[in-house]
């Protein structure tokens, strides 16, 4: 390309080595960047010498550290094994609907659908759940909280003790799996 140089770099900073890639081009600052794969950039304007974008990179090892963890953890949470398909859903609800049904709740239709700030939610009137498919990423004991859960609302459809007091009889630890579905 005209105008522009790239090159792979590297330098030794706080006991690791960091390699990035070095684009000169008609700019007037630098700029460094981490991309989502972990790998480092930097663009500079062609009369810097090497040897000062070294001490650069150098400086800001922590910085790119950082960056490459927070990014591979993503990465982690992303590439989590998934269930295998919705089908657990209905399993959990099949499985955990007998331990309501006493109380004449009727089977509830189940709907999936992405949500941005739920797990889950139920319309008592229109004996629906609803599960955030999100919930594909988790445990089957999130799962099963999730849909216990959304159950008792069809008896108590509030968040009061009498609510919590019906889920703990049937879920004793239910305050450990919400931790770990919020974590």
């Amino acid at each position: 390309m005209a105008g522009k140089s790239v090159t792979q770099r590297r330098v030794q900073a706080q006991g690791w080595e960091i390699e990035y890639q070095l684009e000169r081009k008609a700019v007037k600052n630098w700029n460094l960047r981490i991309r989502r794969d972990g790998s480092v950039y930097l663009s500079a304007p062609r009369g810097v010498p090497a040897a000062q974008l070294d001490e650069f990179v150098r400086s800001k090892a922590q910085y790119i550290r950082k960056a490459q963890d927070h990014f591979q953890e993503v990465q982690a949470r992303e590439t989590r094994p998934r269930l295998h398909d919705a089908s657990v859903f209905q399993e959990v609800l099949d499985q955990l609907y007998p331990l309501l049904a006493p109380y004449g709740v009727a089977y509830p239709q189940l709907r999936l659908r992405e949500m941005k700030s739920r797990w889950g939610s139920c319309l008592v009137y229109k004996q629906t759940i609803t599960l955030n498919t999100n919930l594909l990423t988790c445990s089957r004991r999130c799962i099963e909280y999730v849909v216990l859960h959304e159950l008792c609302h069809f008896v108590h459809p509030n968040h009061s003790p009498r609510f919590y007091e019906l889920l703990s009889s049937f879920l004793p630890d239910w305050k450990q799996r919400r931790q770990e579905l919020n974590e």
